[in-house]
């Protein structure tokens, strides 16, 4: 998409200057507006045409039941759907009583834009009616960062040549009628009409719906107010009924008049507070947000993301795509988390509902390393939301029969619901997961409060479940059977490397916690005999190895399988999950998504150089990344063995895994741990950004291996670390750390220790990449950029 002609390449903006209707669902995603707790879809603001329309709040879902054709204890009974709540960005126009639908008339000009300093999504049109009048309509939008309950637009018309009647109609619209996708099961569960009316009010230039759902009973309330400008002859009465709330402006409008309308909108919802409450609190929202004005919520949300961008940013220089997509994704990254407020990251953040709107495994694996490092406020949240599940994580320990705490596969308020148990609750490295997240948090701020609290408890109760889950054999080798690693297209296996790595650090990390803590691990019942049994088990955990082979294996005997037929694979039937029975992808070799590669990256210091390189040229060949969490993955190892270029083409990949729609599904919503894994292939590849912790006696030490492919002249980034902020500046030979702000840090360079202060920046050699045979890939699944079989 990016690379239609209508969409410019720009640094700190996305901009689109002519209207597409045939990827209008598309748009309609990379345009989203959201703080983390609103969601707001880029959709037109006249509400039609559109792809998807959409407005979230993040939490709010609906229950649906989740029938099995055969059913089994421990199945999860209901699943969980985000819905679209009351969408307060609609403002239609009549231009002499022709509606504003852009598929009707001559549109003129059309141009969209937005911009990543401002926060704000900016649109201009010139649009003539069938009858011929001409009208220029502008409007800007924002989801404020520092208001976490309020978003807001302006909205003007003007006329051109003649003059003109016109209405326009600023609603809120519940229960509005969705798009129905089949055959693709990463789409959304279709919710229609999922709101139910308690209470519509209009009176003046207020608006207000109050509705609640039927199975999760979480009560919704949306309020507008507005300001109105215009000439002498405006006038505007307003009216409510039980899914829509209206205010109609009308005017007489000569060449050179506009009609300006100011909408500022606010949502709250609880599953607790009654009808007055929430009633009152989206009124008490939008009375400050109209207190304030909007050139105060622009200010504001510009003064909010300089700071963002004085901690975030990262200068690319040599591509001006890749530096248009990173500042993208990071973006969008901040967007999903940044007033969520101890609820979850969804995959897709609150662009769409792919996915059901669910949170996963990967907010903790992509999602808060690169908010780690950039606004670490955010991750303490997000871990906050995962502890407040932790009862129904050990509810559902209990009814597995094991110990500690099962947190779900997939899920919006903590309960398990996915249906597929082999891909789901068998995966259970996601407890590991965020455990790690725990760890790496505390490890990069220091933040003692949280560690001894919510960081204790969610180490504790991950590794009695390890301890539980997994056991011991004759000859002491500890073993985790029955599992599904980071790879969907293998499962229920036996010994995943990459679960079995990250187990082992969690039950590490808890013995060492629980040691720290004497008198909270004594509240959580840990005595000198358990976290011992935990040590054990961490020192004797089987890690699968091929001696012939000379690689790890993914999980044991997995390189004894037969090998997919990828000659006989054709382009169309990628991805493979959808033209082939899971039945033959379990018992093959082919890896979906980065598996052992995602164990080095996340437990550099488990493998040497060698293993490195050697695993990494044997799963590259299976690898057919049918997921997008796995091209960022493989841009890291590749660049850390010496595979620059191929790197590159990942890091490519990865960045523009939406703007150029590679999976075909940017219309359900952005992939948020893919724009992640932009960072991560940009900093932890090129940069070399590693945690130095636990196993090497180096805690809460970062050090940098940086190297830069030939396309890139200069990489320039800033991460946070314990309270300092260093700007990393790499070259093709040299690179420069420089301490902004904070205390001096002690860190490292290809191993050597350096201390960095403000007052004295260090520069360091960059050595060249190691020299190896560039590794080989699936057929007809080379990244682009690279040339096909036939010319290598």
């Amino acid at each position: 998409m990016i690379t239609h002609p209508s969409f410019t390449v720009e640094p700190w903006c996305l901009r689109e200057t002519e209207l597409n209707l045939e990827v209008l669902a598309q748009s309609e995603s990379v345009f989203a507006l959201s703080n983390g707790h609103i969601g707001w879809r880029g959709n037109l603001d006249e509400g039609e045409p559109h792809g998807l329309p959409g407005a979230y709040l993040n939490g709010v879902h609906e229950r649906h039941p989740l029938p099995y054709a055969e059913a089994g204890y421990g199945y999860p009974e209901s699943g969980q759907t985000m819905i679209n709540v009351t969408d307060g960005k609609v403002i239609r126009l009549l231009v002499d009583d022709h509606p504003c639908d852009l598929r009707y008339g001559r549109l003129l000009e059309h141009e969209r834009a937005l911009d990543f300093r401002s926060g704000v999504l900016s649109r201009t049109a010139r649009w003539t009616t069938p009858s011929g009048r001409t009208v220029r309509i502008t409007s800007r939008r924002l989801v404020s960062f520092t208001q976490r309950a309020v978003a807001a637009v302006v909205y003007e018309v003007e006329p051109l040549d003649e003059p003109v009647s016109v209405a326009v109609q600023s609603e809120l619209v519940a229960n509005e009628q969705l798009p129905h996708f089949e055959g693709d099961p990463r789409v959304a569960a279709a919710t229609e009409s999922p709101l139910i009316t308690e209470e519509h009010f209009a009176q003046d230039t207020r608006l207000r719906l109050v509705h609640c759902t039927d199975r999760s009973r979480l009560r919704v309330g949306a309020a507008a107010d507005h300001l109105v400008e215009g000439p002498g002859s405006t006038r505007w009465a307003s009216q409510s009924e039980p899914d829509v709330a209206r205010l109609t402006v009308t005017a007489e409008l000569a060449p050179g008049q506009r009609l300006r309308l100011v909408k500022f909108v606010a949502y709250g919802w609880s599953g607790e507070r009654s009808l007055p409450a929430v009633h009152d609190q989206v009124d008490g929202a939008v009375a400050v947000a109209v207190s304030t004005g909007w050139d105060g919520l622009v200010a504001a949300q510009r003064a909010y993301l300089d700071r963002f961008w004085d901690c975030a940013d990262v200068e690319v220089e040599g591509d001006a795509q890749i530096q248009q997509a990173v500042r993208f994704a990071l973006f969008h990254v901040l967007q999903a988390a940044a007033r969520g407020e101890n609820r979850a990251i969804p995959a897709k953040g609150l662009t769409g509902t792919g996915y059901d709107g669910h949170c996963f495994w990967d907010t903790e694996s992509y999602v808060l390393p690169v908010l780690t490092f950039t606004a670490p406020e955010t991750v303490a949240s997000a871990l906050r939301w995962r502890h407040c599940t932790l009862p129904a994580a050990r509810e559902r320990a209990h009814q597995l029969g094991l110990a500690g705490a099962v947190f779900p596969w997939r899920t919006i308020d903590g309960a398990e619901c996915s249906a597929y148990w082999p891909a789901g609750t068998a995966a259970f490295h996601i407890n590991a997961d965020i455990a790690m997240a725990a760890v790496r948090y505390v490890g990069m701020t220091g933040d003692e409060d949280f560690e001894r609290g919510e960081g204790l408890d969610l180490l504790v109760h991950t590794a009695r479940l390890w301890r539980s889950l997994g056991h011991h054999d004759p000859d002491g080798v500890f073993h985790i059977d029955g599992v599904t690693g980071p790879d969907e297209y293998s499962a229920i296996a036996r010994d995943n490397l990459y679960t079995n790595l990250m187990a082992r650090r969690n039950l590490v990390a808890a013995a060492e916690l629980a040691t720290r803590y004497p008198d909270r691990a004594a509240e959580l019942n840990v005595d000198d005999e358990e976290a011992a049994v935990w040590r054990d088990a961490a020192a004797r955990m089987a890690m699968p190895y091929n001696e012939t082979l000379g690689v790890h294996e993914q999980s044991a005997g997995f390189t004894d399988f037969q090998h997919w037929d990828f000659e006989a694979t054709p382009p169309e039937h990628y991805p493979l999950l959808l033209h082939y029975p899971y039945f033959d992808l379990y018992r093959k070799q082919v890896v979906k998504q980065a598996d052992v590669v995602l164990a080095m990256m996340e437990c550099p210091f488990a493998f040497t150089d060698e293993q490195k390189a050697r695993n990494f040229a044997y799963y590259e060949a299976l690898t057919v990344r049918d997921s997008s969490l796995s091209a960022c993955v493989q841009a890291v190892l590749a660049a850390e063995t010496g595979h620059l270029r191929l790197a590159y083409a990942y890091l490519t990949e990865a960045a523009l895994m939406d703007l150029d729609d590679l999976e075909h599904n940017t219309r359900d919503g952005l992939h948020i741990a893919s724009l992640a894994g932009t960072w991560i292939a940009v900093v932890v590849g090129f940069g070399g950004l590693r945690r130095y912790l636990g196993d090497e006696g180096r805690q809460d030490l970062v050090g940098f291996q940086p190297r830069l492919p030939e396309a890139l002249s200069r990489l320039s980034f800033t991460v946070l670390v314990r309270g300092r902020r260093l700007k990393v500046d790499i070259g093709q030979k040299h690179v420069r750390y420089r301490l902004v702000e904070g205390e001096p840090l002690k860190m490292l360079h290809y191993g050597e220790p350096v201390t960095v202060s403000a007052d004295t920046p260090v520069e360091r050699r960059v050595p060249p990449p190691p020299v190896r045979p560039e590794p080989q890939q699936p057929r007809g699944r080379r990244p682009a950029g690279l040339p096909s079989e036939e010319e290598s």
